[in-house]
């Protein structure tokens, strides 16, 4: 019973070290219930839950022993008047609404679209890369339409330029500029050489190309052999496709043989009612007149009058020659043989002979018109035309 009076500090008889103790206690309990109204936070109200030990409050209890109490104020669970609760609930509204009015929307983030040709290409970290140029063509230009063309390409420019738009050559080349070469000056040139200006360059060819260029270099250089080889034969064809004609006789005839009274010379008087047969029916096939010039004779045409007359009403009267073989002796005893095919029709026919330093011609009979056993080939006249000798 003495210890519990001794606890209680009631009661019961105690050491002055008790009685200290006690006092100290009571003055503990009564600051403990003034702190109890005071209005603790919540970080504090942890701590003051948490439990003190006996040593530590015995500690406490003598260091607060000389502490005045603090003044008392009202709990944070007492409810405060009814109207300053209904102030501060409007303004926590209004400051509610304020801060509402200060949102700004934002709208959700969209993956980006991805470019085919992004301005600015991807790099490496910490790496710098140019962007490469790109290569423009060069296009028409619509307000040099009748300008100044360039003297390299030949492309039109506006008169302000001083450098071609296309080549990029000077519009006013000096005198020592390279002059654009024929194209037969290209064509053999020095593959080694100082390359082309612009403008100049040939179109580059492969293949088929290359080929094709060969193909052409042999027929180039085929006729101008064929042309210096018969260079001689072309002035003479061409000094007598204009040259005058002039008759030219022979100086001897002869014959195979001659129908009587009508003999080999009759051929060759200029007197066309008068002929020279073989004195053979059909054909005659290879029967023969010969004519001899004293000296060689150039022979440009020659006319022959087939049958026995001109006239047309007479031509019945014989057979006429169809196909003739002229073979011609040359001075240097060359011999030649020319095919002279004759129309079935009155009158002297010309034929292009063209043949220089004859010595003999002989005409050979190979075929005829008309033939049959009670007719012979007749031929009235023979002429020889060849070049005159009169300059003017």
């Amino acid at each position: 019973m003495d210890g519990t009076a001794g606890m209680d500090g009631t009661a019961g008889t105690s050491s002055p070290a008790d009685a200290g103790r006690t006092d100290g206690m009571a003055s503990a309990a009564a600051g403990g219930r003034d702190r109890a109204s005071t209005v603790v936070p919540p970080d504090d109200q942890d701590r003051a839950s948490t439990v003190v030990p006996p040593d530590d409050q015995d500690r406490l209890t003598d260091a607060e022993d000389d502490t005045e109490p603090l003044p008392a104020v009202p709990s944070a669970t007492a409810e405060p008047p009814r109207d300053r609760q209904g102030a501060d609930a409007d303004a926590s509204e209004r400051e509610r609404e304020r801060a509402r009015s200060l949102l700004v929307p934002v709208a959700d983030s969209e993956p980006r679209e991805r470019h085919e040709d992004p301005d600015v290409a991807p790099v490496l970290p910490g790496r710098t890369a140019a962007r490469r140029p790109e290569v423009r063509t060069v296009g028409p230009q619509f307000d040099a339409e009748g300008g100044v063309p360039c003297p390299w390409c030949s492309t039109p420019n506006r008169p302000e330029r001083h450098f071609c738009a296309r080549c990029a050559m000077s519009m006013t080349p000096g005198e020592d500029a390279p002059q654009r070469l024929p194209w037969w000056r290209r064509m053999f040139a020095d593959r080694t050489a100082e390359p082309a200006w612009a403008g100049e360059r040939p179109r580059l060819r492969r293949g088929f190309g290359r080929v094709w260029n060969w193909v052409v270099g042999a027929v180039v250089i085929s006729l101008v052999v064929a042309l210096v080889m018969n260079l001689g034969t072309m002035i003479q064809a061409t000094r007598d496709h204009f040259a005058k004609r002039a008759p030219v006789g022979p100086s001897a005839v002869k014959a195979s043989r001659s129908y009587t009274g009508h003999g080999a010379g009759l051929a060759f008087d200029k007197l066309n009612n008068t002929w020279w047969g073989p004195g053979i029916d059909q054909a005659a096939e290879g029967e023969w007149l010969e004519v001899t010039f004293d000296q060689p004779t150039r022979l440009l045409d020659l006319v022959i009058t087939p049958g026995t007359s001109p006239r047309a009403d007479q031509l019945s009267e014989s057979a006429l020659p169809r196909r003739i073989d002229a073979r011609i002796t040359l001075a240097d005893g060359e011999k030649i043989t020319r095919t002279l095919t004759l129309d079935q029709s009155a009158g002297g026919q010309r034929r292009t002979f063209r043949v220089g330093e004859v010595t003999t011609v002989r005409f050979v009979l190979r075929s005829a018109y008309d033939a049959g056993p009670e007719k012979q080939v007749a031929i009235a006249e023979i002429e020889f035309f060849g070049p005159s000798h009169n300059n003017s």
